[in-house]
């Protein structure tokens, strides 16, 4: 099998548990470390998927490497490889795909509900499950691209995932360890200097964590479950 291609666009915001997933299924993969220089390939043929992580910029931005990633995105669907994306990664593949990413009425930040949407395409990524506590850390949000169907939702953010067909874009973090929860709230300081409903502080983060990190594992292992079952053989 080719490698999947995963993404990642700051030093913290890693695969995470991701990586866990496709170690144990012994599916091959490449870190392709934007944030240490690593260049966009020119073509997504060498890959069976992509994978775009977070990261604190936003796609909006001026950044080199934007424009080849958007067009990679493209290519990718184009030839039918299965594209995944958590956060700024799902607002890349939404970009791509024609959507549009502007500022969230607040930042969301910390565990927080995420609702599963009454439709065929949620119920064959989420099964019987209605809602659960997701990880959050965005100002922005993202539109769903032509063809999507809506996933999931937040009382802070009305677009927290879409899918079209195999392909899967994420506005909350399903890919979180506790290591990633620690570093993050170290780095971000100063954004959790807020009395907004829809920002945790860093001690009710870490409290929450030991009972909602394994059943995210869980969501997320399902979900990883359901979009590798579309790389190619």
């Amino acid at each position: 099998m080719k490698p999947i291609a995963i993404f990642r666009h700051a030093a913290a915001e890693g695969p995470g548990y991701l990586a866990e997933f496709l170690d144990r299924q012994q599916i091959p993969w490449q870190l392709i470390a934007i944030d240490a220089g690593d260049a966009v390939p020119s073509s997504a043929e060498a890959y069976s998927g992509l994978v775009f992580m977070g990261g604190p910029m936003s796609v909006n931005d001026d950044l080199p490497w934007i424009a080849p990633a958007l067009a990679l995105i493209r290519e990718a669907v184009a030839r039918d490889i299965p594209v995944l994306g958590h956060c700024l990664g799902g607002q890349l593949i939404s970009k791509a795909l024609g959507g549009t990413v502007s500022r969230n009425p607040v930042k969301e930040i910390g565990w927080g509900e995420v609702t599963v949407a009454d439709n065929d395409s949620a119920r064959a990524w989420f099964g019987a499950i209605q809602d659960f506590q997701a990880f959050h850390w965005h100002g922005e949000t993202f539109s769903l691209p032509q063809g999507a169907t809506l996933l999931l939702s937040s009382a802070h953010c009305a677009n927290q995932a879409w899918a079209i067909g195999k392909h899967l874009a994420l506005q909350c973090h399903v890919e979180m360890n506790a290591a990633m929860i620690v570093s993050w709230c170290e780095i971000g300081a100063d954004e959790l200097a807020s009395d907004s409903q829809a920002v945790q502080s860093a001690a009710e983060m870490r409290r929450q964590t030991a009972d909602e990190l394994p059943r995210l594992r869980d969501i997320a292992a399902r979900l990883y479950a359901k979009w590798i079952a579309g790389l190619p053989a």
